[in-house]
């Protein structure tokens, strides 16, 4: 029997995931072959999705773009045995946008069923787990710390330092929340995660909460990630069976409890308080600092907030070791960045690698170059509220203190492309129009001062008075960048003023009248 792995995420199901298989059954049974469809999770290679595998003697062979009314042809070309065809890419482990990476967060996805046991156990499954269940709460505080891990979420705080503040609160119940409100554009490391891997993000999950004393655990979900939703749910309810969740994790006496929650669609409940908000029934609104989440956090309580990629990373540590982690990367920024490809590029998708890359090595050597064809002209790394970076900065290596001395930010990893006929004044009105559509309200900086802001880049667009509306543009985003309560209103400011800083021609100004103003 031949194996044939079709994958259940999002993008490839987009494209039709469900109906390949479907033909593929259909065909096997017509012409009498014997057949088992493994529903995988994606390899990260969206611009091949739907990327069919096929087990051979020589690894599994991949076949790209698959269309169900090509399914007969690829039967003809003799595809169960790794024939050749103008969509086999070859044996996937060897495919040079995957064999140049470092997955360690992301090394089973792709690979397993990810809703199967048995698959997640015979790929290092749970080992995170029993070695943390070995530990007291301070030992493996410290090990997250001796890693070096820092959220992956935009803030980059450590983990470690988050989890022994939790640990050492006194309180009657504790709680681990996961933040999967992935909301940037050009993101779904998250999305892939939960997908494509979910018992990695319980497993996380789990350590968290035996590490700090937490007994109960919460992922919050963002409403637009149905298939997410549905799989982590079942994922979860898998778990249960096994003895992983509930009263008695693993035989050890230690309890801990997951449950699924589906945000209303909020950007703003990206933030961790909003998010809190957000769960406890409440509208999603930023609270104000102190106390922070891990001394009163979800009804009151200390909480653990990280977000998916951040849990996910856990289980490989606690396994392998706070060392094997921290060998990856530069500087502060230990271990590896889920980097998120999109936008006007011929070849996007996650690519997993230890920090230090640059942009120029993702644009060109993954990435291929812009889809149009035309050059590039601007790079926005860290979401919708992220700076963009023209070319002359494309060799800063990936890091956070690197990209913060340059004004710019890290955030989830998402890497958003755009060629030369992208207008970056347009592009910074839209930064301002976002803000004022997703702010919570509650903070002046944020809900007055985005709206004057489309109001003064429009204006500047129009021509009307141009230095001096420049002016007050810088003094408007220096207002929302110092007077915010959160990163919605103390970020906005990012793509504004490197657009107009490193564009200052589709703002209709030279580069010395917007230096001078």
């Amino acid at each position: 029997m031949t194996r044939l792995f079709i994958p259940r995420d999002s993008s490839a199901l987009a494209l039709g995931a469900d109906e390949i298989a479907a033909a593929v059954a259909a065909e096997a049974q017509r012409r009498g072959e014997s057949v088992e469809i493994v529903r995988n999770g994606s390899r990260g290679l969206l611009w091949l999705e739907p990327l069919v595998e096929v087990e051979t003697a020589q690894g599994r062979v991949g076949y790209g773009n698959v269309e169900p009314e090509r399914v007969a042809e690829l039967f003809d070309a003799g595809w169960l045995a790794g024939g050749e065809h103008a969509s086999r890419i070859g044996v996937v482990d060897e495919y040079p946008y995957l064999k140049r990476q470092q997955r360690l967060t992301f090394a089973r996805i792709g690979i397993t069923d990810p809703l199967s046991t048995e698959d997640y156990l015979a790929h290092g499954g749970l080992a995170g787990l029993r070695r943390a269940l070995e530990l007291d709460g301070a030992a493996a505080c410290e090990l997250l710390i001796d890693s070096g891990l820092r959220g992956r979420g935009g803030a980059a705080f450590p983990a470690g330092i988050k989890w022994r503040t939790v640990l050492q609160a006194q309180a009657a119940q504790k709680y681990v929340v996961c933040n999967a409100d992935e909301g940037d554009s050009g993101t779904f490391a998250d999305r892939l995660s939960m997908e494509s891997d979910p018992f990695g993000l319980i497993e996380g999950m789990i350590i968290a909460g035996v590490v700090t004393g937490a007994t109960e655990g919460y992922i919050y979900v963002r409403s637009e990630y149905p298939h997410a939703i549905a799989t982590l749910n079942e994922a979860i309810g898998r778990a249960r069976a096994a003895g992983w969740l509930g009263k008695d994790v693993l035989g050890s006496g230690r309890a801990f409890e997951l449950t699924v929650a589906k945000g209303a669609g909020a950007y703003v409940c990206g933030e961790e308080t909003a998010l809190l908000e957000s769960l406890e029934g409440k509208r999603g609104i930023v609270r104000a600092k102190p106390p922070i989440p891990a001394l009163s956090g979800l009804f009151g309580q200390p909480t653990v907030i990280n977000n998916v990629v951040t849990l996910a990373s856990v289980p490989i540590i606690f396994a392998q070791g706070a060392a094997f982690y921290r060998d990856y990367g530069m500087g502060r920024s230990r271990g590896t960045l889920p980097i998120q490809l999109a936008g006007n590029i011929k070849r996007g998708g996650l690519i997993e690698l230890a920090f230090g890359v640059t942009l120029r090595e993702l644009l060109n050597e993954y990435g291929g170059g812009a889809a149009s064809g035309r050059p590039i002209k601007a790079v926005q790394v860290g979401g919708p509220l992220g700076t963009y970076l023209p070319e002359s900065q494309w060799d800063i290596p990936l890091d956070y203190e690197a990209y913060a001395a340059v004004g710019a930010v890290v955030g989830h990893g998402g890497v958003v492309v755009h060629d030369d006929t992208a207008n970056l004044a347009e592009l910074a009105r839209y930064a301002m129009h976002f803000c004022v559509k997703e702010s919570c309200g509650k903070c002046t900086p944020c809900r007055i001062g985005s709206v004057r802001g489309v109001e003064v880049i429009e204006k500047i667009q129009r021509g009307e008075q141009r230095a001096q509306q420049v002016k007050l543009l810088r003094e408007l985003c220096d207002t929302m960048l110092s007077g915010s309560l959160c990163a919605m209103g103390g970020m906005t400011p990012y793509p504004v003023m490197s657009a107009l800083e490193h564009f200052p021609e589709d703002f209709g100004l030279s580069g010395q009248h917007a230096a001078a103003a």
